[in-house]
């Protein structure tokens, strides 16, 4: 099925990039609703998942907030709180950082790592679908989206 078949779209769009736009906007709503269903079960959001994410890839080092928000794919998303919710399951502590006694630094639980290799064995089985697709496509596809996004710079 394509866009416009998806989207019940009455008219046609004024040209490819147009298409291209409300096509990337699109997919970006569906792939978040797929994940969702990923998450859900697991009592996480994508936002959530991105940073324990991020902290597992600096454990065993803690990460402070600003290194997070740095990393973070949404960067409207707000850090402090999303850490306070996984602070409150149990899934990351905070400590006073020796260097700055002001600052926080955040660590990965053992139950954050083990709950993210939970969530990865499902999120595995869905990315594995997209494996239908031929891997140069794929690649062609990276390259537009960089493309895309190095026009803004």
């Amino acid at each position: 099925m394509g866009l416009e078949e998806d989207i019940k779209q009455g008219r046609k769009f004024s040209n490819q990039y147009e298409k291209l736009i409300v096509n990337l906007i699109y997919t970006n709503s569906w792939i978040s609703e797929q994940q969702l269903n990923i998450f859900k079960p697991f009592g996480i959001s994508s936002a959530q998942y991105n940073v324990l994410r991020i902290l597992r890839g600096h454990y065993p080092k803690p990460c402070t907030i600003n290194t997070i928000i740095d990393r973070m794919i949404d960067r409207m998303s707000n850090a402090s709180r999303i850490v306070d919710r996984l602070e409150a399951k149990e899934l990351v502590v905070r400590e006073v950082c020796p260097v700055d006694r002001r600052a926080k630094d955040v660590l990965i639980t053992q139950k954050g790592l083990e709950l993210l290799d939970e969530v990865e064995v499902n999120s595995k089985v869905w990315m594995e679908k997209f494996t239908e697709i031929a891997e140069h496509r794929v690649k062609e596809a990276n390259d537009l989206l960089d493309e895309l996004r190095s026009l803004q710079d």
